[in-house]
């Protein structure tokens, strides 16, 4: 339900619900994220304490410092090629790909060879970016289709959990599809018929089955060029494995979940990857997606622990424990650790670590 104030989002919605019928769940969510004056990210810096939620990236300069070693061993796996995309997905303030160029100064080569890519539909997100990566050569794209060709390395880091998902219903032995509609003037979720739409045949009555075309689609495209022009795609997100269902959409506000109707374009919306089937997306395409680790998993076999061992040493007390603190929430089960999965897509020659 809307609040007793209706966010400006809020009431367009509404208006163009009641002039135009109800809208898909993958609509409503491109609405809230992207609305050029409105959307969440068009609009506001979501990161960091003072905004909604910290993605890895700020919770410590090591999860990119270990993301730049990764990137320069499967360039260097690649035969070095000189140049080479390096592009990031929804880079947020642009802190990973910063502390990864930073780390990757020990091969200097790599950042010569480098040609930095940013895909990025925020005007106020990419402002942030160009402050924190002021120094280097970057470019920015709005699209994953406008990256050059040519050999790459793709990193994703909470990029696919913000796409748009269609949302179906088993209902009655047939299928609806959930609907943002209105009930009395507010906002509500409604289901529609879609006898169209065929379902994978274990789904109970009343489960919700998530298809993320948008999502599949990206993968295909990328995993395309990487088979054919050669690199790695990393993709890192909150998600499950398998056939899982189930209404996975959430919103985020001031670091507490938030209805998904409450607060339109002032609230972060994502649903729960499905890496399973960008796997297979990657597959189809001609590429190899790797096994799925956890983020944990991935983090320490990067040598974690080593790295904040060395960053705390000599380091007072409280530095050090803010330090095991952030190791903890990384990696740790029950923290990140577990619940972030990471996926490796690569071209068919090509076999990296610790995958």
């Amino acid at each position: 339900m809307l609040d007793k104030q209706p966010t400006p989002l809020a009431l367009r919605l509404a208006a163009r619900i009641a002039r135009d019928g109800p809208l898909t769940i993958a609509d409503y969510m491109d609405a809230c994220l992207g609305d050029p004056q409105h959307g969440y990210y068009m609009t506001r810096d979501p990161f960091g304490t003072a905004g909604d939620f910290v993605t890895a990236p700020e919770v410590s300069q090591m999860f990119g410092e270990l993301i730049g070693l990764w990137a320069v061993n499967a360039w260097q796996q690649m035969g070095a090629p000189s140049p080479f995309i390096l592009a990031e997905l929804g880079p947020g303030r642009g802190t990973l790909m910063a502390d990864a160029l930073r780390a990757a100064r020990l091969v200097p080569a790599f950042e010569t060879a480098a040609r930095i890519v940013l895909v990025e539909t925020s005007p106020r997100l990419t402002l942030l970016q160009r402050e924190r990566l002021a120094g280097h050569e970057v470019v920015w794209l709005r699209a994953v289709d406008a990256i050059p060709a040519g050999p790459a390395i793709i990193l994703a880091n909470e990029f696919f959990d913000a796409l748009p998902v269609h949302q179906f219903v088993r209902a009655g032995g047939g299928w609806s599809e959930r609907c943002v509609a209105l009930e009395g003037g507010a906002l509500a979720f409604q289901l529609r018929p879609a006898p169209d739409f065929e379902g994978p045949a274990d789904v109970a009555d009343g489960e919700t089955v998530e298809i993320a075309a948008i999502s599949g689609a990206i993968m295909s495209e990328l995993a395309a060029r990487i088979a054919r022009d050669g690199g790695a795609i990393l993709a890192i997100d909150y998600g499950h494995e398998g056939a899982g269902h189930g209404d996975t959409l959430q919103a985020l506000r001031a670091h507490a979940f938030d209805p998904p109707l409450a607060h339109p374009g002032e609230a972060d919306l994502t649903v729960h990857v499905d890496f399973a089937r960008l796997a297979e997306a990657a597959r189809a395409a001609g590429a190899v997606p790797a096994r799925l680790m956890t983020q944990g998993a991935f983090l320490l076999a990067l040598g974690l622990v080593e790295r904040a061992g060395r960053l705390g040493a000599g380091k007072p007390a409280p530095v050090q424990d803010e330090i095991r603190s952030a190791v903890e929430r990384l990696a740790a089960p029950g923290a990140m650790g577990d619940l972030f999965k990471v996926l490796c897509v690569t071209a068919p020659d090509l076999h990296l670590p610790p995958f």
